[in-house]
């Protein structure tokens, strides 16, 4: 009897899956059957770091490739070297942010992978933070992620062929969770990232596109090898991370039979947010 129900259920879900998007043309496109990248992605804060390993790791999957970034010098450099767009373009500037998006789905048509990488690392003494520092720090690392989510949504919503394949990436930090004295401003805009995450994975949902969230811990993205033994040997993994062990993550999560991942935060940290430290 059980078995007969699941095949049931599962018959049934066949028929909605098929009946999705229902008074608009789905359109099937190239490499759905295998799963394989050739999509349209586009990287905030894309010039170096992190942002620059995603950008040339779906470089190498095919896939043509946008970002934006305010470090002009940086941007064109890493156009240059990995052959995707460079856009210059302020995140904390609502007008430059949305005219960058713009251009780009002009240009495309669509965008099928948005990663949400820029931010930045400041920290302060609470009593030296003021209350327009805190505000640039969340308008840089939490309010482009809305700003981009929402424009590809009121995109999607206007298509007349309905995209099957929508894919957002969200960079947040195991700082969501857990925090050093002097990171309010940070800790507030990662954990805003990761509500908004679920929240956006729920509203997308009719588009087609699943939202998940990536949280580095710590990655080095310059002077690899002047780490310390003792830097690499804290982690369970016995080593620090690097920004291609979040771009591989991405690609992972954007592989078309992978949308059963949805609304979820997935920590990269080398084991460290699992170990329990007391002082000796």
């Amino acid at each position: 009897m059980a078995d007969n129900y699941i095949e049931r259920q599962y018959e049934a879900y066949e028929l909605r899956k098929a009946s999705m998007g229902k008074g608009k043309k789905v359109l099937k496109r190239k490499g759905s059957e295998t799963g394989t990248l050739q999509k349209r992605v586009f990287v905030t804060g894309g010039a170096h770091g992190i942002g620059r390993a995603i950008v040339e790791a779906f470089c190498a999957e095919g896939c043509r490739v946008a970002f934006c970034d305010r470090n002009e010098a940086e941007g064109i450099k890493t156009a240059h070297e990995t052959g995707a767009a460079f856009h210059k373009a302020d995140v904390a500037c609502r007008e430059e942010l949305e005219a960058c998006m713009e251009r780009v789905i002009k240009a495309w048509g669509d965008i099928d992978i948005l990663i949400n990488n820029a931010g930045v690392s400041d920290f302060m003494p609470i009593t030296e933070t003021s209350v327009e520092e805190f505000d640039r720090i969340l308008s840089i690392n939490l309010r482009p992620v809305f700003i981009t989510s929402r424009l590809l949504a009121v995109h999607r919503k206007s298509l007349s062929e309905a995209n099957p394949y929508g894919r957002i990436i969200n960079i947040c930090s195991t700082r969501y969770l857990m925090s050093e004295p002097g990171s309010e401003g940070y800790a507030a805009s990662k954990g805003g990232i990761y509500s908004l995450t679920h929240a956006l994975a729920l509203s997308l949902s009719e588009y087609h596109i699943t939202v998940n969230a990536i949280s580095p811990g710590w990655i080095q993205t310059q002077d690899y090898d002047t780490l310390r033994e003792e830097d690499h040997l804290q982690h369970p993994s016995r080593r620090v991370g690097k920004p291609a062990d979040i771009a591989r993550m991405c690609v992972f999560l954007c592989n078309e039979q992978n949308d059963f991942i949805n609304g979820e935060n997935i920590v990269i940290d080398g084991g460290m947010t699992r170990k329990m430290i007391y002082c000796e």
